[in-house]
């Protein structure tokens, strides 16, 4: 009986990874008009995704302290199926809100933003 009891909890447990939206993970940014990149890790948030700054590198790939740090990057962000999402894009070298457009294929996403109709390319994010 206990052996049915600790598959069953296993088979719960395991249950969630296998529903996580492939959008989630560590996600490499492109260079900023700075120059400088950084780690955004993507999780659930309520009902949609959102995804935080963890690390920031400057223009020669060094580890370097940002005050963005902690900050929200993406957030309100949901499938529209066909592997792209929009929602929310903060952008910290301009210190700017977006409207996202994001593009997945396997991983590389591709990063878009509109706001009051000037569109921005975010270059292409690499999964880390």
């Amino acid at each position: 009986m206990k052996k049915w009891i600790a598959a069953a909890l296993t088979v719960i447990a395991t249950a969630g990874l296998a529903l996580a939206d492939p959008l989630e993970g560590t996600w490499r940014t492109a260079a900023d008009d700075n120059g400088n990149s950084g780690l955004i890790e993507v999780v659930p948030c309520d009902d949609a995704l959102c995804g935080t700054l963890t690390t920031a590198f400057d223009s020669s790939g060094a580890e370097m302290q940002s005050p963005n740090i902690g900050r929200l990057i993406i957030w309100d962000t949901e499938a529209r199926g066909g592997g792209e999402y929009r929602g929310r894009l903060y952008s910290p070298d301009r210190d700017r809100t977006y409207n996202s457009r994001l593009m997945l294929s396997g991983d590389t996403l591709t990063v878009s933003g509109c706001v009051l109709g000037i569109c921005r390319q975010g270059g292409v994010w690499t999964r880390q």
